[in-house]
């Protein structure tokens, strides 16, 4: 067995060093590699093909049993593309992986995420997704002239970076290259309060809701990078019920889900995330968030079979 576990991030930081904490203290070591790094190298030796080979730096020998992963770095269509199918590829060789590329695939695409829990009849704002200009400009005229302000948020993105909100008195706002990147994602949005923003963040691991807190943000986007301020909630109740069947949904092993309630009381998930952060969380919470991953982590290990012998990689 070797003991050292991959963690794919290109910016380890502060969840880097809690998670290598977590690692180190059920002997193992977490070795942080960028997916940018990794290759693929499939080649013959005369007419002998030999096994594929996924190369990963530092395991140049031979495959780990298992990859964390905690981040997908951005780039081309291309680029991002063959980094998922590293953590494909590694997941049809026999490696672990966690959160699978199927997961991040689900939910780093905004869209994806939300037919899914439509799909699956679990409450989330009502969205469109369009290319046209000519579509989005119908629908938030048509909607915020209905009084029904939508929200504009990135495709991909996270910790509310470039998140608008668009009313009746708004101009169309968004230069079509600086926030939309040719793809509109327009949700409605949900009024929590009016000087009383807030939302919550229910944090599941293996199927159960391991912690939880609401944010109360000085604006209607509560994110904590973006200043929110974090509170402890019991994970447990409705709200727990529905970050459940939104993980469910998306089929993942871990994750944090962003639900909002109106101010009818009616609950809405927001987001499903596959790499979310979790300092906010921690500082509320007394369990060891880290260790509760990497414990389950590794218990998936141990219930995976055994990795394919791979040949070293050129």
């Amino acid at each position: 067995m070797n003991s050292r576990i991959p963690v794919f991030t290109d910016d380890p930081g502060w969840h880097g060093r809690r998670l290598k904490e977590a690692f180190a203290a059920r002997g193992r070591e977490a070795v942080f590699v960028s997916l940018k790094d990794c290759h693929f190298a499939m080649a013959y030796e005369g007419s002998v093909r030999e096994a594929p080979c996924i190369c990963i730096p530092g395991f140049e020998y031979a495959l780990p049993e298992g990859v964390f992963v905690r981040g997908v770095p951005g780039g081309s269509l291309q680029q991002v593309i063959v980094r998922l199918n590293v953590l494909h590829a590694l997941q049809m060789s026999g490696v672990t992986v966690y959160n699978d590329g199927r997961a991040v695939e689900r939910t780093v695409d905004k869209a994806m995420t939300s037919f899914l829990l439509h799909l699956n009849k679990i409450p989330t704002p009502s969205t469109w997704v369009c290319e046209s200009r000519t579509q989005a400009q119908q629908v938030i005229q048509r909607e915020t002239a209905g009084g029904k302000p939508l929200v504009i948020k990135p495709l991909f993105g996270s910790q509310g970076q470039g998140v608008r909100l668009l009313t009746q008195n708004s101009p169309f706002p968004v230069p079509h290259s600086e926030h939309v990147d040719g793809l509109y994602y327009l949700q409605r949005y949900v009024d929590s309060g009016e000087g009383a923003w807030h939302d919550h963040r229910v944090f599941v691991i293996n199927g159960q809701a391991v912690g939880a807190m609401v944010r109360h943000g000085s604006s209607w986007v509560n994110n904590i990078a973006l200043g929110g301020r974090c509170e402890l909630l019991s994970p447990t109740g409705e709200m727990a019920e529905l970050a459940l069947a939104a993980a469910k949904a998306v089929n993942i092993d871990y994750c944090g889900v962003d639900i909002i309630r109106d101010r009818q009381g009616k609950l809405y998930v927001l987001e499903v995330n596959s790499i979310p952060a979790w300092k906010g969380l921690q500082g509320v919470v007394e369990m060891d968030i880290a260790q509760a991953l990497v414990d389950d982590f590794l218990n998936k290990l141990s219930a995976e079979r055994s990795v394919p012998e791979m040949v070293l990689c050129a």
